[in-house]
């Protein structure tokens, strides 16, 4: 992998932070995200040390290098990390710098995953990791089945038309609560039934005709 040097750096967080179109975020809304599974041996991925430029997936706006010049100082990009930089790359900016953000993403999954699987499948789906969905496929395809198992996935929150199915939220929390309704408002289904204690496994189905599916202190979702 190729190391970026202080100075790629600190350009690359000024220039992302000016040309991302997601660069309105704080460390306010970072800190409002739901947290990973609660007494799960693994490092919270929130806790962890954020990559030290802006996020992976924040795309500049303006103008990119074109791929012809998505060349390191030093060495040489694989075909792999080539695809990952098209279109990523801010004019005058290192190509390097940005890839060193989508390897800090991959890295953070491995650390994760090796420790826990359901706590790097909720980082992912939750973009407690970011940039993650875009760098696995390219720069660490190892970690395919933890986004494999994201992408089946869906965060706390409402959503819309979901699946019908079982499901078990990926939390130990004792706070989660979930709810199911039909198109009228009115209640299919909720949970738990009974006050779940710490470690127990908690899980949802979701009837068929369900128009929103809605869950509190449950972090992330996959199909059980």
């Amino acid at each position: 992998m190729y190391r970026r040097s202080a100075a790629a750096a600190v350009l690359l967080t000024a220039a992302l932070t000016l040309t991302a179109c997601s660069s309105g975020g704080g460390d306010s809304d970072a800190q409002a995200k739901p947290k990973p599974p609660a007494s799960s041996a693994v490092p919270d991925p929130a806790d962890a040390p954020a990559p030290s430029a802006a996020a992976p997936d924040a795309k500049p706006s303006g103008p990119v290098l074109p791929d012809a010049k998505l060349t390191p100082k030093t060495g040489s990009f694989t075909a792999e990390e080539k695809k990952y930089l098209s279109g990523r790359v801010p004019e005058k900016m290192d190509p390097a710098a940005v890839l060193q953000t989508g390897q800090e993403a991959c890295q953070r999954v491995a650390r994760t995953a090796k420790r826990d699987k359901d706590a790097a499948t909720g980082a992912v789906i939750t973009g407690e990791i970011a940039g993650a969905k875009d760098a696995i496929p390219l720069l660490c395809p190892d970690q395919k089945p933890v986004l494999a198992a994201a992408e089946k996935g869906f965060p706390e929150g409402p959503r819309t038309s979901p699946a019908a199915g079982n499901y078990r939220a990926l939390t130990q929390a004792t706070t989660c609560t979930w709810e199911a309704k039909g198109k009228d408002g009115s209640v299919l289904a909720s949970g738990p039934e009974t006050p779940p204690k710490a470690g127990d496994k908690i899980t949802a189905t979701v009837p068929a005709g369900t128009a929103e599916f809605n869950s509190s202190g449950c972090y992330a979702w996959i199909p059980a």
